[in-house]
């Protein structure tokens, strides 16, 4: 059997307004949609999965308006990053950020940590909370995602230099919080 390219179910979705297309493209991306959303909330599963069913809503809606420049992938992202930023400037105005308790606390434990391979996964997902917003986003986009920089670049909407900045300074942070799990920095 032939799996339709997401560009002929991007058609027929737009041109015969076929939901089984479009629960198809859903079923294809959201899995990797909603990993990458509970990464960049900080392992929020329920606000990640929130921001996913949001996001595949919105690209519904704006099927039309998508031109194909940008892989139908990296498109999704680009809602689901605005759906996130939205959200989180929304949450802004009702609560004070946690960021600077997070990093304190989680420097504590992570010289705590045992060697195990599990043991580094979660200081890696408690380190990757600690950066802000941006920089996980980009981090994980960029590590998780292996997404160029160009593509980052497009679905973030900043300029280029900026993702270059953005990850190089999470990663430095991540080096640093870390540094207990590689005494050699070689992060």
């Amino acid at each position: 059997m032939l799996l339709a390219t997401d560009q002929a179910l991007i058609e027929r979705v737009v041109t015969a307004n076929c939901h089984d297309s479009f629960g198809i493209l859903v079923e294809r991306h959201q899995s990797d949609l909603r990993y990458s959303l509970r990464q960049m909330t900080g392992w929020n599963e329920a606000l990640a999965d929130d921001l996913a069913q949001e996001t595949f809503i919105q690209a519904f809606k704006s099927l039309k308006k998508y031109q194909g420049t940008a892989k139908f992938s990296s498109w999704i992202y680009r809602i689901a990053y605005n759906q996130m930023v939205s959200h989180f400037r929304l949450a802004r105005n009702r609560e004070v950020s946690a960021s600077e308790e997070i990093l304190k606390n989680h420097s504590q434990r992570i010289g705590q940590s045992t060697t195990s391979e599990l043991d580094l996964h979660r200081d890696l997902a408690g380190s990757m909370k600690a950066l802000p917003t941006k920089q996980r986003v980009a981090v994980h986009l960029h590590l998780h995602r292996e997404l160029t920089h160009s593509e980052i670049s497009i679905i973030m909407g900043i300029p280029l230099g900026t993702v270059k900045t953005l990850i190089n300074r999470g990663k430095k942070t991540l080096r640093n919080l870390l540094s207990s799990w590689n005494p050699e920095d070689k992060l």
